[in-house]
């Protein structure tokens, strides 16, 4: 099962995401649940590197199944509702996918 974690600000913007685990939803090389998980989530931080040229705070473990990004603080206020966005439409393309494969995928808000 895919864990993802989204961690709110009192405010409710994004202060850091973090997914981990794998879907098991098919064989390797065929699991769409977690190549989509995948592309959602790397295309929102990639995203935000190349359009917004501003890095998030990443950690990855090298087995592939942990990922966890936090959001810098000091941030133009433009920019950072940008970043705040492209998060959100990461959280909704998750909970899509959470609504049609919850067997393999599951997300929390804190």
């Amino acid at each position: 099962m895919i864990i993802v974690q989204v961690k709110r600000l009192d405010t409710k913007e994004i202060a850091s995401f973090s997914m981990e685990g794998h879907a098991n939803a098919g064989p390797y090389g065929s699991d769409i649940v977690c190549a989509g998980a995948s592309a959602v989530t790397f295309g929102a931080v990639n995203a935000i590197a190349t359009l917004l040229n501003t890095e998030l705070e990443v950690e990855m473990k090298d087995d592939g199944g942990f990922l966890r990004c936090i959001v810098p603080t000091q941030l133009h206020e433009k920019t950072y509702e940008k970043v705040q966005l492209l998060l959100e439409g990461m959280v909704v393309a998750l909970r899509s996918m959470e609504e049609e494969y919850g067997e393999h995928i599951t997300i929390t808000e804190l």
